[in-house]
């Protein structure tokens, strides 16, 4: 079933893992995709390996006149948008410095990690609501937040904080479109573990990798990391007409972990 047919999407953060996943899903299920990034021979590339609709399009969510420019070209070419997915985020260990606890982080760090996190899902939301107003579109919003957004995280502040906020303004978007009686709907989507690029900087690729993995999903009761195709077919649902009473609603996919207490799999008999 094509369940986002005749629909027109953006995906921030395009060029690989998640946001990959999820225009590729998108595509599966007949919507034309604009995928951009900043990673533009990436990018292009993972366009291109999905066929007639999906394009790339070059988008820094940090500049507004970025945005501004990438909505007049979807406007242009498509009449409308339907889908923005707020997918571009970085966790500020990219670089190698691994220092991020609130006594140590600096404020270059900080606010670089927010500047992308954070500014460019207001930006995202800002011209989302603007062109899906002007256009008529019924609209959904889908930014994808964390597990790191909605608990402490010492060894990682900047990125919990910016998370935590992206999760409040989720709401407060969603809230402001339906007091406006505008059909736009915004939710956000809090993944866990999900095996992506961005985790390379902390696996490694070296003899330390298999149990820096098994580490850092020790507390998950499923005992694995996450796929991105598992968050990309949530992102498929709030995007369709299916969920269409959905409406600042947060969901998780961490494995169980925010469940309760870690369960210790059974032993085998």
């Amino acid at each position: 079933m094509m369940r986002l047919e005749g629909k027109t999407a953006l995906v921030t953060g395009a060029a690989r893992g998640i946001g990959a996943a999820i225009a590729a899903a998108f595509v599966e299920n007949g919507a034309f995709v604009y995928l951009s990034d900043i990673d533009d021979a990436a990018g292009q590339s993972t366009a291109e390996a999905l066929g007639v609709r999906a394009r790339y399009i070059h988008l820094d969510v940090r500049e507004e006149l970025d945005w501004q420019a990438v909505m007049t070209q979807v406007l242009d070419e498509r009449g409308g948008l339907n889908v923005l997915v707020n997918n571009a985020g970085i966790t500020g260990f990219e670089q190698g410095n691994f220092v991020h606890d609130p006594e140590h982080v600096s404020l270059d760090e900080w606010h670089e990690v927010h500047r992308t996190n954070l500014d460019g899902v207001f930006l995202g939301c800002k011209h989302a609501i603007r062109t899906m107003r002007n256009a008529g579109s019924p609209g959904s919003i889908i930014n994808i937040s964390s597990r790191s957004g909605l608990v402490g995280i010492p060894g990682a502040a900047a990125y919990a904080s910016s998370k935590a906020a992206v999760r409040n303004h989720t709401k407060t978007v969603a809230l402001y479109c339906a007091e406006q009686g505008l059909p736009i709907r915004c939710n956000s989507i809090h993944p866990a573990a999900i095996l992506t690029p961005i985790w390379e900087p902390l696996l490694g690729d070296g003899p330390e990798r298999e149990p820096r993995m098994r580490e850092f999903v020790q507390d998950c009761p499923l005992r694995r990391f996450g796929r991105p195709d598992e968050v990309a077919a949530v992102a498929v649902m709030l995007a369709s007409d299916e969920a269409a009473y959905m409406n600042g609603a947060e969901l998780n996919i961490d494995g169980g972990i925010l469940a309760g207490a870690v369960a210790a799999p059974a032993s085998s008999r």
